[in-house]
């Protein structure tokens, strides 16, 4: 935890902040080992971050007292990624490292090698969501929570959102054996595709390229959904 992310609920009338969950104050208290007196990086949820004096910890709550929270968020990517929805625990680590990096807007979305049994996963529960966000947030120093759109038919996505989000912007489909390699240091707007494992099928291929999508390629080698994304991140931006 390298921000003590605040909610707006946690500041009280006196610009005191107050955490009472169980996560937070253990790891105050076993990681940080902190003391009363210290100074700790924070922000509130959505907007600025600064330091805050502990002024009281113990097993029930930390009190910290705000000072002037004036230090912006890191700027967010200019992408808008749409993965294939993985398999719940590699969802559940994608989703962190993706909002570390600074992506904003998330699409999981169904392909025809996505198990049907992945949306029935209690990883895909808001409330397991919103905490996979806020641990990506806090690790990253940022306070801008991703929105994610759950969408469960591809031909649907295809007809209906599709084009509006490439109205927006450039859409790249990374896809192995596409003729063209992933391009570096872009600056543009980027809708970006990703497949499952074992990725898109050649129909669904062809629907994206249709529809307006660049293929692109990472190289030779077949990367895990996790380990592509994170390339495709660093590599594009």
């Amino acid at each position: 935890m390298n921000l003590i992310l605040l909610s707006p609920d946690d500041i009280g009338a006196d610009h005191y902040a107050r955490i009472t969950d169980t996560r937070r104050l253990k790891h105050l208290l076993e990681v940080h080992r902190a003391s009363a007196g210290e100074n700790f990086s924070v922000g509130i949820q959505g907007g600025n971050m600064g330091k805050a004096e502990l002024v009281e910890l113990s097993s029930e709550q930390a009190v910290f007292s705000l000072n002037s929270l004036e230090e912006l968020p890191p700027p967010p990517l200019p992408v808008h990624l749409v993965l294939a929805l993985p398999r719940p625990r590699m969802l559940a680590r994608t989703l962190e490292h993706v909002t570390t990096l600074g992506v904003k807007e998330i699409t999981l979305l169904h392909t025809k090698r996505v198990e049907k049994s992945y949306w029935q996963s209690p990883e895909l529960r808001p409330e397991k969501i919103y905490q996979h966000l806020i641990l990506g947030l806090e690790q990253a120093k940022d306070t801008l929570l991703p929105t994610v759109h759950l969408r469960k038919g591809f031909r649907p996505f295809i007809e209906e959102q599709l084009p509006a989000l490439l109205a927006k912007g450039r859409g790249l489909l990374a896809h192995p054996g596409m003729p063209h390699a992933c391009p570096r240091g872009i600056s543009d707007k980027t809708l970006l595709l990703v497949g499952p494992e074992g990725g898109f099928i050649d129909w669904e291929v062809e629907q994206l390229l249709t529809a307006g999508c660049e293929g692109m390629h990472l190289g030779p080698r077949i990367l895990r959904v996790e380990t592509a994304v994170t390339a495709l991140l660093s590599r594009l931006f």
